[in-house]
C-alpha cells in the first residue's frame, strides 16, 4: 500500500481546509454533556495559621476588601447564611494576630464581603486566608495572591460540595 505523497503546500492547504470546515460546523456540532459547577479545590498553603470558630465580624478595619461568592457544587445555586472565615497579614500584624481573623456569612444570593486592614506581604507574597470548614459540605482552605501589596481588594470563589 502506498501513500499520497504530501507536500507542504497540499499538507498546508488541507490542514487550512480542514480548519474552516471544523470552524464553520462548530455550532452545529454537538453539544457536550454540562457538568456543572466543579467543587472548588483546597489551595496549597490555604490552612496556614488557621483558628477553628473565628468569631463573626462586622468588619476586621478598613481599606482592603474580600469578596466572593458562595455555590454549590452541581448546580451552582447561591448558598445563603454560609460561614467563610478570613484572615491575612495586615498593619495589624502577622495572620497569628487575633484582631487578623474572623468570620462573615453569605447573604441570599451567596456573596459575602469583609472590610480589614491592609494586607501586607508575608514570606514576600501578600495573600489572603479563606475558610469553609462548617459540617454540611467538604473543607475548602484558600490562598488567593494579590498582583500587588497595593491592591486593596481580593475575590475568592467557593463552589462547595456536600460532605
Amino acid at each position: 500500500m502506498s501513500l499520497p505523497f504530501l507536500n507542504r503546500r497540499k499538507f498546508l492547504t488541507t490542514a487550512c481546509l480542514g480548519g474552516a470546515a471544523a470552524a464553520a460546523l462548530g455550532p452545529f456540532a454537538p453539544a457536550q454533556a454540562q457538568t456543572g459547577f466543579a467543587p472548588t479545590q483546597t489551595m496549597r498553603g490555604g490552612s496556614n495559621n488557621y483558628r477553628p470558630n473565628a468569631p463573626l465580624v462586622e468588619s476586621l478595619g478598613k481599606g482592603f476588601i474580600v469578596t466572593g461568592s458562595v455555590r454549590l457544587a452541581g448546580s451552582g445555586a447561591p448558598l445563603a447564611d454560609t460561614r467563610i472565615q478570613i484572615w491575612a497579614a495586615t498593619t495589624l500584624g502577622g495572620e497569628r494576630e487575633p484582631r487578623n481573623h474572623g468570620s462573615v456569612l453569605t447573604d441570599a444570593n451567596g456573596v459575602y464581603r469583609l472590610e480589614m486592614e491592609q494586607i501586607v506581604p508575608n514570606f514576600g507574597q501578600p495573600h489572603a486566608h479563606l475558610a469553609y470548614d462548617d459540617a454540611a459540605y467538604k473543607t475548602v482552605f484558600l490562598r488567593p495572591l494579590m498582583s500587588s501589596p497595593s491592591d486593596t481588594s481580593v475575590t475568592a470563589d467557593f463552589i462547595l460540595a456536600p460532605t
